[in-house]
């Protein structure tokens, strides 16, 4: 599983992912943000329907959020 944030230096969350999914194609991945999902879904930053947590978030949310993604096909 890749935990990353949507807007890093040097790297998106987004190119890190496209990356890594060329290695790992059956990688899970959650993206994290302070900006809501849908205003990074509206500057097309991310696509819409992808696993996304909003910052600021608690060990019991990200816990869910990880839950709910594993058991996605």
């Amino acid at each position: 599983m890749l935990l990353t944030d949507v807007i890093m230096p040097g790297m998106s969350g987004k190119d890190l992912s496209e990356k890594i999914l060329k290695i790992i194609p059956k990688i899970k991945i959650i993206f994290m943000s302070g900006y809501t999902d849908d205003a990074i879904v509206k500057h097309g930053v991310l696509e819409e329907g992808i696993n996304f947590i909003q910052k600021p978030f608690t060990p019991q949310q990200l816990i869910k959020v990880i839950k709910e993604v594993l058991q996605k096909k």
